[in-house]
């Protein structure tokens, strides 16, 4: 048996490679900044072929960098930006159009639509999502409508990761996992099947959709790396994080802070259908057993950061944000709905757009970065309130992604919740959960194994009462969308 495992972390903003060993801590980490395209506003897409080359690139730096032979490496893991859709040619591997990223809007009207046409209850119903932009199945309409696609024998549709694994496999196997077939709106979630009537709404009867598998299974083999690699654990970003916590009983939760923000409750074996507007969702499929989870999903997180560094020009780095918000006026009355691309959960306005309220001529830099990381908690406290009301008991959270190592916002959270806050000392739990996923699938551990491997680093205790804070925000936010 192998060594290491290699997990491929294919994001919206990067391609990653991460080595772990045989404990499954980390060794090493490849990563590369993908180009974002935005050709109209509401429209954003990726490129594939940079995609796959990213993805190529890290992996094979990795195993030149630590001199690796296949036969060391016991499984490749594979998480993804979830719900984004590629198209490619069956033969050739080519990618026929850019991706269209999960954030992108253009199929508003045509989900307003079925709308009006009373189908959002059955989608509802079948899928667990609501009926928004969001989700693959209307993209996927539009790249067949759009792209004029003759034989319809000749072309593949997939998420990120049945692309992955038939770019990996040389062809060979058009796969996905049971986390990623459902954020497609196809996908039966109460007996994991694509279902023939959500094919007909979406007018996609006549597509090649991957057998779906279980989360830890085989998915194929590679030999782009010099040998035979199995790939062995695949998952959505937000379920492989969710795994990476550790979140196995039913109650867990956590939150991750990426480019957008995904709040997620382990339900166990029961489907709770959200009376507040959260997502249904699987969480993983393991020996058989669907796990389920409630999801509320925030659009722009981490990407509100970016756009302070890269559109405004605030600072040079994301962890400049912290230093900013600390030098910022505490009772500044400065505040930001960071509706870039639509507000998800609780309220599903795909139109709404971002806005700063309540500028004064004391406002500055300090201000607006303060509000744009308060926006983030209250978007978060909004999600947890609905999941509360759908009858959840929330006493912690374990926070990981990118935002989670700004102590400040870390507990600005923990205010804002009212909620003890915990952050492990691996913040990269959706790689970390796609591994582990690749040590069950390949024989190398069992689930129970994995409960121990969750450290701790640091616990945030609310401290002060935002409530008052949260509730002006909450009215301006009412405002913009009314």
């Amino acid at each position: 048996m192998g060594n290491f495992f290699i997990t491929i972390d294919q994001g919206t903003t990067s391609s990653r490679a991460i080595l772990y060993d045989n404990r499954i801590n980390k060794v090493d980490i490849s990563q590369v900044e993908l180009t974002q395209y935005y050709p109209k506003e509401g429209l954003v897409e990726h490129d594939l072929e940079e995609i796959w080359n990213s993805v190529v690139f890290c992996v094979r730096e990795l195993i030149e960098k630590h001199s690796l032979k296949p036969e060391e490496i016991v499984s490749i893991g594979i998480t993804n930006q979830r719900e984004t859709v590629a198209l490619w040619d069956k033969k050739t591997q080519k990618p026929l159009a850019k991706a269209i990223v999960w954030q992108d809007r253009r199929t508003a009207e045509f989900c307003k639509k079925l709308k009006e046409d009373g189908l959002e209850e059955v989608i509802k119903e079948k899928t667990g999502l609501l009926l928004d932009p969001y989700f693959s199945a209307s993209k996927m309409k539009w790249l067949k409508d759009n792209l004029n696609l003759k034989n319809k024998s000749d072309y593949l549709f997939g998420t990120i990761d049945t692309f992955l694994i038939y770019k990996l496999s040389g062809g060979k196997n058009f796969f996905t996992d049971a986390s990623n077939a459902s954020r497609t709106s196809l996908f039966n979630i109460q007996n994991c099947k694509y279902d023939e009537d959500l094919l007909k709404i979406f007018d996609l009867e006549d597509i090649q959709l991957p057998e779906i598998k279980e989360n830890a299974d085989y998915f194929g083999e590679t030999e782009l790396f010099g040998g035979t690699i199995k790939i062995c654990g695949v998952a959505g970003d937000q379920q492989a994080a969710l795994i990476g916590q550790t979140c196995f009983e039913s109650g867990s939760v956590k939150s991750t802070y990426g480019t957008g923000c995904f709040l997620m409750l382990n339900t166990g074996k029961n489907l709770v259908t959200s009376k507040n507007k959260l997502l249904t969702t699987i969480a993983y499929k393991l020996d058989g057993d669907i796990t389920y989870a409630l999801e509320g999903s925030i659009f722009v997180a981490g990407s509100s950061i970016q756009y302070l560094r890269d559109k405004l020009n605030f600072f040079n780095s994301a962890e400049e944000s912290e230093k900013f918000a600390l030098e910022a006026d505490p009772s500044s009355q400065v505040f930001v709905v960071p509706a870039f691309t639509g507000l998800g959960a609780p309220h599903w306005k795909p139109e709404a757009k971002g806005a700063i309220f309540g500028l004064t001529l004391n406002s500055g830099i300090n201000e607006i970065s303060l509000a744009t990381l308060e926006s983030v908690a209250f978007q978060t406290k909004e999600l947890l309130n609905a999941m509360q009301a759908d009858g959840a008991k929330v006493n912690s959270i374990k926070i990981d992604g990118g935002m989670s190592n700004n102590a400040f916002f870390s507990q600005l959270l923990a205010n804002t919740l009212k909620t003890e806050i915990y952050k492990p000392k691996d913040i990269e739990t959706t790689a970390l959960g796609a591994t582990y996923l690749a040590a069950i699938g390949s024989g190398f551990a069992k689930q129970d194994d994995l409960k121990d491997f969750w450290n701790m680093d640091k616990k945030f205790l609310p401290e002060n009462n935002l409530d008052q804070k949260f509730a002006a925000w909450q009215k301006y936010l009412k405002k913009l969308i009314q």
